[in-house]
């Protein structure tokens, strides 16, 4: 095992385009780091850079105490698995499981016993003489895995490699995945599009935008703080709702007005971020996780928790909860960072419907139990201290003073 390392490393093309800038981070040994980002967002050349299998242009990258900036793929000691599974149809499992050790003139002891090995971890003993014709989507995926585990090397590289399983799969595949790389203990860089599967498998992750890291910590920590706008809005499923709002002064209350909406801010909230105070008699963006919107019946604080007023205007009944969309009188946010999220969501055109129009649509997260249904004119109860503020015009998020300065 080793520790993977960026120093300031970038990648440029030819013609000038710039994939990768001033890369800098620490995969630590044994670690499971996860990049993700928009397509095109350069997670995928970072990680084809470790590979060996893209030039580096700036900087230094090291693997364990190497610097491998001109080391050969064949030579840096680590193992890639591909979104497409690149199986030799005409081998069995335990013939394509052992080929590269095969390759490498291991002794054949030796190679049966680590292909027997990595069956016994992935769960494919009983498919060693099949060939991959007869295996499913999640048991090719399996073997591809098999290959690299058999190599026992210093780093796992992955990229996308549930892409091509269907929904259920997928989510049984991730569990597996990150249960195999916790059980190995081998450093791992997973590139994903997915957030949610980068925040269910990383010990830490990495968000990328337009060839630069945005913030990396735990997925709780990106969660609960996300470091500007368009982390907040990548992390979080269904996304964040951004507002436009003003932070006005109600005796001794800061209230973030929105529109004829006002939601006054607990204690709490401007506890955990001081920086607020910055902001009064300013603009602010507002974030609302859909999470943080209730019907007020199954609101923990209903007797005392803000509201907001609204239409229903979809009703999703999920089982487990009900995604309930609405339109209120407020000022959706419009800023460079909304509309690439948008349009990396593939939902420009709402984007656009919602920019024309007098009010916000907003989505909230509501008990199973709730009666609402479309068409409904709702009182939605606001959580205020899971509500995350950035400043307009830098579109960094507002925490305590130093970052309100910062931001400013």
């Amino acid at each position: 095992m080793a520790e993977v390392v960026f120093e300031d490393v970038g990648k440029i093309y030819p013609g000038g385009t710039r994939a990768v800038q001033d890369m800098d981070l620490e995969i630590r040994d044994g670690e499971f780091m996860v990049l993700v980002g928009p397509s095109g967002c350069g997670k995928t050349t970072a990680l084809r850079m470790v590979a060996g299998l893209e030039e580096i242009s700036e900087g230094v990258l090291r693997i364990g105490d190497r610097v491998v900036n001109y080391v050969p793929s064949r030579d840096r000691d680590i193992a890639m698995v591909f979104q497409s599974y690149a199986l030799y149809p005409h081998l069995t499992v335990y013939e394509n499981i052992a080929f590269s050790l095969k390759l490498r003139g291991e002794q054949k002891e030796e190679r049966d016993r680590r292909v027997r090995r990595a069956a016994q971890v992935l769960g494919l003993v009983e498919f060693l003489d099949r060939k991959p014709r007869a295996l499913s989507g999640g048991q090719r995926q399996r073997v591809a895995m098999g290959r690299a585990i058999v190599r026992e090397p210093q780093a796992f590289l992955m990229d996308e490699p549930l892409s091509n399983l269907d929904a259920k799969l997928r989510v049984q595949m991730r569990a597996e995945i990150a249960q195999i790389q916790d059980d190995l203990g081998v450093t791992t860089i997973y590139v994903t599009h997915d957030q949610i599967e980068a925040m269910t498998m990383g010990d830490r992750v990495a968000v990328m935008r337009k060839g630069e890291l945005q913030q990396v910590a735990s997925p709780q920590e990106l969660y609960d703080h996300p470091v500007n706008l368009f982390v907040a809005g990548f992390i979080g499923s269904p996304a964040m709702n951004m507002l436009n709002a003003t932070l006005d002064r109600d005796g001794d209350d800061l209230v973030a007005v929105l529109g004829e909406q006002r939601v006054v801010l607990g204690g709490e909230t401007l506890r955990e971020r001081p920086g607020l105070r910055e902001y009064e008699g300013g603009e602010v963006i507002l974030g609302i996780r859909p999470e943080d919107l209730e019907d007020p019946k199954f609101a923990e604080a209903e007797d005392g928790a803000p509201c907001m007023s609204g239409q229903v205007t979809l009703r999703e009944a999920l089982g487990s909860e009900i995604v309930v969309h609405f339109r209120t009188d407020a000022r959706a946010a419009m800023t460079e960072d909304v509309r690439e999220l948008a349009a990396d969501a593939g939902e420009e055109h709402a984007l656009e419907e919602r920019a024309s129009g007098a009010d916000a649509k907003l989505v909230a997260r509501f008990n199973p139990r709730s009666a609402v249904k479309s068409g409904d004119l709702i009182e939605v109860a606001v959580d205020t201290r899971g509500l995350h503020f950035f400043d307009p015009e830098t579109s960094r998020g507002i925490y305590d003073e130093t970052t309100a300065m910062e931001a400013r």
